[in-house]
């Protein structure tokens, strides 16, 4: 039985310790990235069942980066949680046609986080 794969695309050490955490109890095996650039390497490499990405990341940015996602072939279908401080409204409209599959605002909520994951993407009992 293997766990699903989801990639953590996220700058800050802390807000990724805490999203490595809360998805590795929860069944989930977790890479991370600091950059954008990085996971997108790492989304091609590893090909995961999901991504959690940061929106504002040194270099290209977040949306940049689940455009390019979803532009390639091989890493369309993989759905994408927009993750960010930014909690405007309008904002997360625009996020989600950008590309993004899930949004959610910083600080986490652990509960809304997982119910958003496994909307997406189910770990295996």
């Amino acid at each position: 039985m293997t766990k699903p794969l989801v990639l953590v695309v996220e700058d800050r050490p802390m807000n990724a310790k805490l999203l490595r955490d809360v998805l590795s109890v929860s069944g989930y095996e977790v890479v991370e990235a600091g950059d954008a650039e990085a996971g997108l390497a790492l989304a091609r490499e590893r090909e995961p069942a999901l991504v959690l990405m940061d929106i504002q990341l040194p270099g290209m940015d977040g949306v940049s980066a689940v455009r390019e996602l979803k532009a390639d072939p091989r890493t369309a279908k993989i759905p994408v949680i927009a993750v960010t401080a930014s909690a405007m409204p309008l904002e997360r409209e625009a996020i989600l046609r950008a590309g993004f599959d899930g949004y959610q605002p910083k600080p986490i909520s652990v509960k809304e986080l997982l119910n958003e994951v496994r909307r997406l993407v189910a770990p295996e009992a």
